[in-house]
Parts: C-alpha cells; structure tokens; sequence
C-alpha cells in the first residue's frame, strides 16, 4: 500500500476541491491517504472574505501538517493558490521549515508533485508549480509532472505539463470538469511512480550519505 500525504492551502475553495477529488481518486486505487492542510499565518491577504471564511469552516477538521506526515508518505501532492506568481505564503512558511527532515534525507526519493489555482488563465499557475518544484529538488525528491502525453491533458481546460491549474476568475468552488479528470490522473501517476520507486529502488552503495557529525553543526537532533 501506497502512503499518500496531501498538503494544501485554499482561499476560496478551488484548491481545496482538487485535494478532495485527489484524496477521492488516491483511496479507490487503495492508498492510504492523510489530507493535511498548511497551518494559517497571523495576518493573511484576504481578498474574498465569505468564501475564506466559509472554507475555514468546512476545513476545521482537517489537521494541519507536520513533518511527521511527510516523512509517512511515499507520495507527496502540494495544491497551492497563486500569491503574485508564487506558492501561497502559507505553503511557502511550511516548506521552509521541512529543514529538519530535508537535510538529512528524509525526504529523498520519495514521490512529489504540485497543482495550483489562479484567477485568469496566466495568473502564474505554472510559476507557482515550478518554484515548489525548486523546493523538491533541495529535498532530492522525484518530482512527478503531468508531461504532455496523457489524453486527459488535451482536453480544453487543461494542458500544462507541470501539474494542474485552475482558473477560477474569483469564483469559489469553481474547478471545471476537466481540471477534475487532470488532477485524478496526477494522481494516479504520482502513485505509480511512488510504487516504482518503492518497488525498483535499491541502496547504492557508493552513495554517501551526510554524516550525523555534520547534522549536528545544523543543530538538528539526531
């Protein structure tokens, strides 16, 4: 069994659609699967008042993430908002302090991949994707994109290699039907590549890994 670890934040409801339709498509195909969202920060951008708030409400029971939840998974799904062509700074507080489990591997090789949610067709959906991609590769992560190949991808409202984009046009609760069957196939390659991994990958062993010396020069505890 695949552990599948689902980290969001959502603003007026898209992203958190998406989450749903991902955990949805990623329990039927028999993964275990924890919905963790990205703790709130003191003084948020807020533009759509009711739906923030309407969403906080419908999402008081999800648990906020920790690391623990990330170094549970094989698989990792980040679903984010643009904020100014970038991870909404909810995502972007969390990823910085993963440093804990980052630095000493914990997070190498496991299974990650990214979607988001902006306003109008080039609201930076893919420049957000792609800078979370950035913090992938410091964590040695095997980022999984969508590519171009799969039919789903060529449906109207789709079409990015590098995960799922909405377009909302500030409408909550908005996700077209073929951002839905994109973010069931991210999915379900995210979980195939995972269990490749899990089932193909073999210690090397000329790779050396940082020694607990030097962790301890980041005062990590070991």
């Amino acid at each position: 069994m695949t552990n599948l670890t689902i980290v969001f934040h959502s603003r007026s409801g898209n992203v958190h659609q998406l989450v749903e339709r991902a955990a949805l498509t990623a329990r039927e195909a028999g993964a275990e699967v924890r919905v963790r969202k990205a703790a709130e920060l003191p003084d948020p951008m807020v533009l759509d008042k009711p739906a923030y708030a309407a969403l906080a409400d419908a999402t008081a029971e999800v648990p906020n993430a920790d690391l623990d939840d990330l170094v549970w998974a094989d698989a990792i799904m980040i679903g984010t908002p643009v904020h100014y062509g970038l991870p909404a700074p909810q995502i972007l507080n969390f990823i910085d302090h993963t440093g804990p489990v980052a630095i000493p591997g914990k997070l190498m090789n496991k299974a990650v991949s990214a979607f988001a949610s902006g306003s109008m067709p080039h609201a930076g959906q893919q420049a957000a994707i792609l800078a979370l991609h950035n913090a992938f590769c410091h964590w040695g992560a095997v980022i999984v994109p969508n590519g171009s190949a799969a039919a789903v991808l060529h449906r109207p409202g789709n079409g990015a290699p590098y995960g799922t984009g909405t377009i909302s046009r500030h409408e909550a609760n908005s996700v077209s039907d073929d951002n839905f069957a994109a973010i069931e196939y991210q999915t379900l390659r995210t979980l195939q590549i995972a269990g490749a991994i899990e089932r193909g990958l073999k210690p090397e062993p000329k790779i050396t890994m940082v020694s607990d010396e030097r962790l301890r020069t980041f005062g990590l505890d070991i």
